[in-house]
């Protein structure tokens, strides 16, 4: 017997984010928390333990931050989940919300950097592309930065007198290039390291007239570190006798540099100092770390979490730095890594078991992005599957991160073709190893890993029995029409162009073309704001099924690209299970 309150509260348990600080007043922070029911942003003073609730919105408020004076908070205020919006703020201690620059119509966000002044830089785009405008207090906006291509703000400098873009000029969103410009719009400097290799950044160096900008480069085919001064030219790689991908963030002093490491599926953390050259471990439990910041105590804060434990936010004090209110969530089982051989390499992959001797019902639970990865971290979702009796499989198919620039990209071109060739080769190992039930594989996934799950249902039909898709791609010429320009951007550079010039390509990734060969009966959850995966194109799918008498079930709900509202999550995941087990005839 399931136990059904179990798996729900994991849903229901509250949660902290890691929290944001101000620079110039690390007491004032911002974090998220779901303990009303509905993720909303939160303020915490850490001098005196107040913490406030700051947004109370009907579908949750996700993005939210304190600025580096401590005296406001900003966050976005999109419509019912669909992404678009203006930025509010609202005093730390609390008030009235304020529209943060009425004069800028409503866009989609493309960055935001407050300075010591009050000069806000806020990057929008839309239909007209990508700008970027700094919004002086009493003055018009300015213009700083336009084009077509998709960009985003990185960061402002301390003193002010830099602005640090990402930007795809070139045409390949997916391997962006560096501009810094002055707050007039003139170039200080560009950083591009060609075709196929990204420049991120990551931010300036947190000191008064520093000039350097903190850069993750994949001249080596993996995420890594450099720092360059836009000013002088100077660059300074970063290179470390370590295996898998490197992200970092500066010390508050600019001093020493916080160095996330992430390798098959987990993280650790280590502290590099600029001057002496000299890395350091900092230890952390195996396992995941969903965000990390160091303090100007010199402690580093962070969130762990893995398979088999909920999230904590820690202290390299000792400490737990926040707890929230009421008791934690139920744990779950932990994972099992597995190696299957693909026919594009070695493919990793995150099992988690029910008790008993299989071959168990078993759940392909695809991640989304398709820049992201599944991790040794704890899920909810995972593990109500596993609370059912079902073992879940988790595939880091080419396309995911975490493996080298050359897994990620190996998708372009043939784009949800290539990952469920992985995804089958790991399907064809669990069933031949005895951990899976070849009659009851539920493939599943949300937003690209729904577009796999339909895609994975037309172009593989003898091997899945049952699909359910939150979120998908149906109909990929559709998708672009509607969807937002900063993902019509990403789609270019995935598909060597758009639906115009590259039709057959769209043809062959589209769920779409497939329909007719599905077998499997299928869920669709749909979100009727998701500027992601629009509903325009998912309803076309739907109406092929109709027309077909193939069998089917859709969930639709009033948000966007998924829900920030608890019970909704849970009420989609008890729709997911049912829809299962109901087909499997578990029920």
């Amino acid at each position: 017997m399931v136990n059904e309150e179990r798996w729900k509260a994991r849903f229901r348990a509250a949660r902290v984010s890691l929290p944001g600080w101000a620079l110039d007043a690390p007491h004032r922070s911002t974090y998220r928390s779901n303990v009303t029911g509905t993720w909303e942003i939160y303020a915490w003073d850490r001098t005196t333990g107040t913490r406030r609730q700051v947004t109370d919105r009907v579908n949750g408020t996700w993005i939210g931050a304190v600025e580096v004076t401590g005296q406001w908070i900003w966050w976005f205020a999109d419509t019912d989940g669909d992404e678009f919006g203006v930025w509010m703020r609202q005093p730390f201690e609390g008030g009235a919300d304020e529209v943060a620059a009425p004069e800028l119509p409503a866009s989609y966000p493309a960055g935001l950097a407050v300075g010591p002044s009050g000069l806000a830089v806020i990057g929008r785009t839309g239909e007209h592309g990508t700008s970027i405008h700094l919004c002086r207090p009493g003055a018009e906006p300015e213009t700083a930065y336009e084009h077509r291509e998709d960009a985003h703000l990185v960061a402002l400098s301390r003193d002010e007198t830099l602005l640090a873009i990402n930007h795809s000029e070139h045409g390949d969103s997916r391997h962006m290039a560096l501009r810094v410009i002055r707050p007039d719009g003139t170039t200080v400097a560009d950083l591009w390291d060609g075709a196929g290799k990204g420049l991120y950044g990551l931010g300036f160096a947190p000191v008064a007239g520093d000039p350097r900008l903190l850069v993750q480069h994949e001249r080596r085919g993996r995420p890594e570190a450099l720092i360059w001064n836009p000013v002088d030219g100077s660059e300074r790689e970063i290179t470390f006798d370590l295996p898998g991908e490197i992200d970092a963030d500066w010390y508050p002093d600019a001093s020493a540099l916080l160095i996330s490491h992430s390798h098959e599926a987990r993280d650790e953390l280590y502290r590099y100092d600029l001057a002496g050259g000299t890395l350091e471990r900092i230890e952390t439990p195996r396992g995941v770390i969903g965000g990390a910041t160091a303090r100007p105590d010199g402690t580093v804060e962070f969130s762990w979490t893995n398979a088999a434990e909920p999230p904590v936010i820690k202290s390299t004090s000792g400490a737990v730095v926040l707890t929230p209110p009421g008791p934690p969530p139920p744990g779950s089982v932990p994972v099992t890594d597995v190696w299957v051989d693909g026919p594009g390499g070695r493919i990793h992959a995150l099992v988690s078991t029910p008790p008993g001797e299989g071959p168990h019902p078993t759940v392909f639970d695809i991640h989304g992005g398709p820049t992201a990865q599944d991790t040794d971290s704890f899920s909810p979702p995972a593990a109500a599957w596993v609370d059912h009796g079902f073992a879940v499989v988790q595939v880091n198919y080419r396309g995911s991160t975490g493996y080298g620039s050359q897994w990620r990209d190996a998708i372009e071109g043939r784009v949800g073709l290539t990952e469920l060739e992985d995804i089958k080769a790991v399907r064809d190992w669990a069933v031949s190893s005895g951990l899976a039930d070849p009659a009851a594989l539920v493939l599943t996934g949300g937003s690209w890993g729904g577009f796999l799950t339909l895609l994975g249902l037309g172009t593989q039909p003898d091997d899945w029995t049952v699909g359910v898709a939150a979120v998908p791609v149906a109909d990929y010429v559709a998708a672009y029409e509607d969807e937002m320009e900063g993902l019509q951007a990403f789609d270019r550079s995935l598909f060597g162009g758009s639906p115009t010039e590259v039709p057959e390509r769209y043809r062959e990734s589209s769920p779409l073309t497939y329909v007719e060969k599905v077998r499997a009966p299928v869920l669709i959850l749909a979100g009727e704001n998701d500027p992601r995966c629009p509903i325009r194109q998912i309803d076309n799918y739907l109406e092929r099924l109709d027309e077909l008498g193939a069998p089917h079930d859709v969930y639709r709900y009033d948000a966007g690209h998924g829900s920030l509202v608890v019970e909704e999550r849970i009420k989609q995941m008890a729709a997911e299970m049912a829809f299962a087990r109901r087909h499997l005839g578990m029920v």
